[in-house]
């Protein structure tokens, strides 16, 4: 039994196959995730758990080189952007509309619905590669 890190087996499990250059999405819990992709739903109360949390676990076992943002989070999602900085410094950001990124769910790895309320809460997080050494 896994007793630390990711314990959720369908999100590590996604987490551990991603290739370099996949996209992970994290998302508030109104992002519509097309039928095609596959979800990862950890809502289970408005709020809960709150997108930052997961977004924490993820870090910790999955080595991001850009993530893309909707140009629309601006102010709406200033705790979100700022918290970005804050984990991933100096990864590259891609600023997109939110039209954009919802069209680029569809050929995520998979997209976790967690159970953010905040408006444009969402980020996608392209998998890099962190050799040894």
């Amino acid at each position: 039994m896994k007793d630390a890190g990711v314990l959720h087996p369908e999100l590590a499990r996604t987490l551990a196959s991603a290739g370099h250059g996949d996209l992970i999405g994290l998302a508030d819990a109104g992002l519509p995730i097309p039928a095609a992709t596959p979800r990862i739903d950890l809502a289970f109360a408005p709020g809960k758990p709150p997108l930052l949390e997961v977004l924490d676990a993820v870090l910790e076992e999955f080595h991001v080189e850009a993530y893309v943002l909707a140009h629309e989070s601006g102010e709406a999602a200033a705790w979100l952007i700022d918290a970005l900085a804050q984990r991933l410094p100096g990864v590259a950001v891609e600023h997109v509309s939110h039209e954009d990124l919802k069209a680029a769910t569809h050929g995520a790895r998979a997209v976790v619905r967690t159970g953010e309320f905040r408006p444009y809460a969402n980020v996608l997080l392209r998998s890099g590669v962190r050799f040894p050494g």
